[in-house]
């Protein structure tokens, strides 16, 4: 009898375990055939993209701001020769080929879109219904166009400075900042974004948003001379800069730095051509900060305004951008890889348009004159360094280096 009821309860635990087995496999197979429905598609193309041609943004508007040269620049942000010297560098990039089934978006229309992209950062269900193109292929034409801004204009306009570059550069800081012997100022920015998925807080930097760091060189006309795009948010300024290309360039001396010459309108020592930043770097030969706050007199306090004056060109410069981009200002919802393409894209317009739409400023000619009680030391410490800081001080107190108005400002 035991043997029987045990057989009993064996036969009915395997029918419900098969019960349940195939209850879930039917349970399985309605899910698929509910999401195969799901994805079928309705429509070919949708009838608001159907429309593209005749009621699109590029087909309605392309013709009126291109006759009106004022509204044409509110809305790509560079004026109408620029923009065709632009389609002429990039449309061989950016062209698609035609098939039987469809037409391929014409260059003028994948510059169009992304310009305007870079310059309101609107979504692109914003641009979808504005120009009737579908959310994934708006987000290939920004993508792909941001690419081909940086490749084709990367080389003529963020070159890797020469000597003769890096001598213009400090000629230009002397006349515009007066501050000798200069050759950038350093700063970094944060970019907001939306968080990655699974990246946990790398990105979420000590202002509590999450963040990529654009971390620039930049020179007296707010033009970029390098730039490093991409690292996590969480790290400080000085961290980003010493782990960056350009930052073990300047500390590793691998820049091709001019030899160090004496400071203008004097005979004195040489001194090395020099970055500045702001207190968050470490002070190297090639790159100085402010004096630190505490026990600061006159000289000290005159060194801290002139190399202030010098460093804010990066913040103006970081200042420019933005407000000509204002995708930067907002938080951008996009792939980690194509934030860096869109960044890089708007550095490299920036620069493209400073260099073909800013006058040049002539500089006046120097007039040399002694300057006593210098001492040039090699500088192979942190004293050393110092040392060149206070030297650096010294001529900006002194009468043959001060400023007119630097007195009343400090």
């Amino acid at each position: 009898m035991d043997l029987l009821m045990e057989s009993f309860y064996f036969n009915l635990d395997f029918s419900i375990k098969l019960f349940l087995a195939c209850a879930f496999a039917w349970e399985q197979d309605r899910n698929r055939e509910r999401l195969r429905r799901r994805r079928r598609r309705r429509f070919w193309r949708h009838p608001i993209i159907e429309l593209r041609e005749s009621r699109g943004a590029y087909h309605t508007l392309y013709g009126e701001p291109n006759a009106n040269l004022e509204k044409f620049h509110e809305y790509t942000r560079m004026s109408q020769d620029l923009f065709r010297d632009l389609l002429t560098r990039v449309q061989g990039t950016i062209r698609r080929q035609d098939t039987q089934l469809r037409r391929a978006i014409p260059p003028e229309e994948r510059l169009l879109v992304t310009l305007r992209f870079l310059a309101t950062g609107v979504s692109l269900s914003s641009l979808h219904f504005q120009y009737r193109l579908g959310i994934s292929t708006l987000s290939g034409i920004v993508a792909d166009t941001c690419r081909a801004l940086w490749n084709v204009l990367r080389n003529e306009f963020i070159p890797l400075p020469t000597l003769d570059m890096w001598l213009e550069i400090a000629e230009k800081f002397w006349s515009v900042c007066d501050f000798p012997n200069c050759l950038g100022a350093v700063d970094g920015k944060h970019i907001r974004i939306i968080k990655p998925p699974k990246r946990g807080s790398e990105y979420f930097n000590y202002k509590k948003y999450f963040s990529v760091v654009l971390m620039a060189i930049a020179d007296a006309d707010c033009r970029f001379i390098a730039v490093d795009i991409g690292a996590f948010g969480r790290g400080n300024n000085s961290q980003t800069f010493k782990n960056s290309e350009m930052g073990r360039r300047v500390y590793g001396k691998k820049f091709n730095f001019p030899r160090p010459q004496p400071l203008p309108n004097t005979q004195g020592p040489p001194m090395p051509f020099i970055m500045v930043g702001d207190e968050a770097f470490q002070m190297c030969e090639n790159l100085l900060k402010p004096y630190s706050s505490w026990d600061l007199n006159h000289t000290k306090r005159i060194f801290n305004y002139r190399l202030t004056r010098a460093q804010r060109t990066v913040e103006c410069t970081f200042g420019i951008l933005v407000s000509k981009w204002r995708i930067l200002a907002s938080a951008i919802n996009l792939k980690m890889e194509t934030v860096d393409e869109v960044v890089k894209a708007c550095v490299v317009l920036h620069n493209y348009i400073m260099a073909k739409e800013r006058p040049n400023i002539e500089l006046d000619e120097p007039v040399a004159h002694p300057l006593p009680d210098y001492h040039h030391h090699p500088l192979r410490s942190t004293a050393e360094v110092g040392h060149m800081r206070d030297q650096f001080a010294a001529f900006f107190d002194s009468d043959i280096g001060r400023v007119s108005w630097q007195d009343n400002v400090v």
